[in-house]
């Protein structure tokens, strides 16, 4: 197995936990938001009853990252969402994020279309984490997304993929992870994805990375094309105590409060908020 899928797969096994059910053949894709599960979702979202409020008219979509479920590490940053006003959502998709990330791109998109039918908003925020932060991209760019999103917050998003990934052909040939041969750096997938414009459309981008991650290597590759509506920042720079890793970011407090700087006015995270 190459060196990449041993450490990748190591590290993810921390918080791997069994997938959940499939939905049943012939079941209506918007009679149930969500097939069930036995882990449940993460702490205060999936209220399918929530109303936005005049001071959080958008909801906010958490995007888990490769190998992990709509619930991994999610909770904290969650619950902090809801407790500051937020509809909260989350979604399990791509076979643990593993396949092909345009398909799972197209599912994003679904989901997206049923939070706003059920909230009756306009637009929606996305908060992501590895390849949860840069997926959405690709919907962004090439499904007509731009039109339905607001803020894109990326927590050590895969933007500009990783070097660690030794052979992404063979890794995608293997069949076990498709989406990790697309996020090897200079992979045709990201080279296409980041051709011309990096953050198109009239949407707030907060790439939020750690000098700790051990995944997506060089962190700096989470940062995109600087422009008056990016913030690239580390969480180091808002709390040089902060170590947490690539595992650990979506639970950081620094990414959290820097997650809910850029969620709540205009623009994305403010670069020099300082956390501790």
């Amino acid at each position: 197995m190459r060196p990449f899928l041993l450490s990748l797969l190591a590290a993810v096994a921390l918080v791997l936990v069994p997938a959940p059910p499939a939905a049943a053949a012939g079941s209506s894709p918007t009679a149930i938001p969500l097939p069930g599960s036995p882990y449940g979702d993460p702490a205060g979202s999936n209220d399918w009853a929530c109303a936005p409020s005049a001071a959080r008219p958008t909801p906010v979509i958490l995007v888990h990252g490769t190998f992990g479920d709509r619930r991994s590490l999610l909770d904290p940053i969650s619950l902090a969402m809801k407790r500051a006003g937020f509809c909260v959502y989350s979604f399990d998709y791509g076979n643990r994020a593993t396949g092909d990330i345009r398909d799972s791109a197209a599912h994003l998109g679904e989901f997206i279309e049923r939070v706003r039918e059920v909230t009756d908003a306009d637009k929606v925020s996305l908060v992501g984490h590895s390849q949860g932060g840069m997926m959405p991209r690709y919907y962004i760019k090439n499904l007509g997304g731009a039109a339905y999103v607001e803020d894109l917050v990326g927590l050590a998003p895969s933007n500009h993929g990783t070097t660690i990934v030794m052979d992404g052909t063979a890794i995608g040939a293997t069949g076990l992870c498709q989406s990790c041969a697309q996020q090897a750096a200079g992979s045709p997938f990201l080279v296409d994805l980041n051709a011309g414009d990096e953050t198109p459309g009239d949407i707030s981008y907060t790439q939020i990375v750690t000098a700790t991650d051990e995944v997506v290597v060089p962190h700096t590759s989470g940062f995109l094309a600087e422009g008056p509506n990016t913030t690239n920042v580390r969480i180091q720079d808002a709390c040089a105590l902060d170590l947490s890793d690539h595992l650990l970011i979506p639970m950081s407090t620094a990414a959290i409060a820097l997650t809910l700087d850029a969620l709540t006015h205009e623009g994305p995270a403010s670069p020099g908020l300082k956390t501790c």
